[in-house]
């Protein structure tokens, strides 16, 4: 039963393709889960599928990564779903064979298989690390898209043979995420056709392709910087939150947490609207920090994320994490090129590894909770 009053279907990896083909025929709503025990007992407290479906035109519920707090479940309708991906496919030169190398249950990788559902084309699974997408390669057929999270594409350019085979593809997605420039040009003089998106599980995954909307997507920046965004991918709502969901869709809007500007008349994602900090009665954004650090940690290709934590000194002090560790003041140097020098990290911490959501996403509140513990994992570089 679908629409009001029927029940969640909720199915594994390998289960979602089909499952998402009859749901978008009218079929029961369904509710992909992540494969790992701990993530999936977090799905389901906040999918609550013991409760009935009440949004009238609910396709899929999608499970948000929760990177900055409590996961949430996007309910996305049939109508929007089919919007983005005959937006995607009218971009991007038509249908295709889709590699997936992204988990079916966020909402990146459940476009990718909707796509191929909607397209009448193949979905091919790799590897999230990409070592097996040489082999898959000449399986494909007509043309051909991936979609990766930056790094994935960061850490390709460590396999030559991964390399090269990025650069067969008609199209190769990256969102989830701030790319460097560095690494977009590398790729690009490689003949990779890398294309940056923009977008989140309520706009049914990346809803902006190289800073323009897609076809019936409509963004507006508000008067304090603030990106809305209108049209027919938005999501119908959260499931079984009433009250967030009339928070989140003002007017017709998604108001999302993130700051932008249109710059030569494509729109220049800048940060969360919670990224800017006051350190030392100083405003300091920190995204615009963390792609300096960035830039520098790559010399070494290291990854790097930039946290504000707690201080008694500086109310927030900036703190740089990388996964490799490296010179603080190097690091404060490179920064104080191009930043005040108030901004540059006041810290710099070295972790065995950057922990990271299914989604690929760095995990920044556990990151956050280490360098704030302090309890051995993070190894502070004075």
């Amino acid at each position: 039963m679908t629409g009001p009053g029927g029940r969640l279907r909720t199915v594994g990896s390998t289960e979602i393709a089909g499952a998402l083909a009859s749901a978008l025929d009218g079929g029961p709503v369904v509710a992909p889960l992540p494969p790992e025990p701990v993530e999936r007992r977090r799905a389901l407290a906040v999918l609550r599928p013991d409760q009935p479906v009440t949004e009238s035109d609910a396709a899929v519920v999608v499970v948000t990564s929760g990177s900055t707090g409590r996961p949430k479940a996007a309910v996305l309708s049939s109508a929007a779903i089919r919007a983005s991906v005959e937006a995607t496919h009218a971009r991007l030169g038509g249908p295709g064979d889709w590699v997936l190398a992204l988990p079916g249950h966020y909402v990146a990788g459940l476009m990718v298989l909707a796509r191929t559902v909607l397209g009448r084309t193949r979905a091919w699974p790799v590897r999230s690390d990409l070592r097996d997408l040489p082999a898959t390669v000449p399986d494909l057929s007509g043309r051909r898209y991936l979609s990766l999270v930056p790094t994935q594409l960061s850490r390709a350019r460590r396999e030559d043979r991964v390399w090269e085979a990025l650069g067969t593809f008609d199209a190769v997605l990256i969102g989830g995420g701030r790319t460097e420039a560095g690494l977009l040009a590398e790729a690009r003089a490689s003949g990779i056709a890398v294309v940056p998106t923009y977008g989140m599980s309520e706009t049914c995954g990346g809803c902006v392709y190289e800073g323009r909307p897609l076809d019936g997507v409509d963004v507006v920046i508000s008067d304090g910087g603030q990106i809305l965004i209108g049209g027919n991918v938005l999501f119908s709502g959260y499931r079984l939150r009433p009250e967030l969901t009339q928070a989140s869709l003002v007017d017709g809007r998604l108001v999302t947490a993130d700051r932008g500007r249109w710059t030569d008349g494509r729109l220049e994602v800048l940060g969360r609207w919670d990224d800017v900090v006051i350190t030392g009665g100083l405003n300091v954004d920190l995204a615009e920090v963390e792609a300096h650090v960035r830039s520098w940690a790559e010399r070494s290709g290291a990854d790097a994320v930039v946290v504000g934590i707690p201080d008694a000194e500086w109310g927030t002090k900036i703190v740089a994490v990388t996964d490799r560790g490296g010179d603080l003041a190097d690091l404060q140097h490179a920064v104080r090129r191009s930043l005040p020098a108030y901004a540059a990290p006041r810290a710099l911490v070295s972790l065995k590894r950057l922990p990271r959501l299914a989604s690929g996403k760095p995990d920044r509140r556990a990151i956050r909770a280490l360098v704030a513990r302090g309890d051995g994992a993070a190894e502070p570089t004075r």
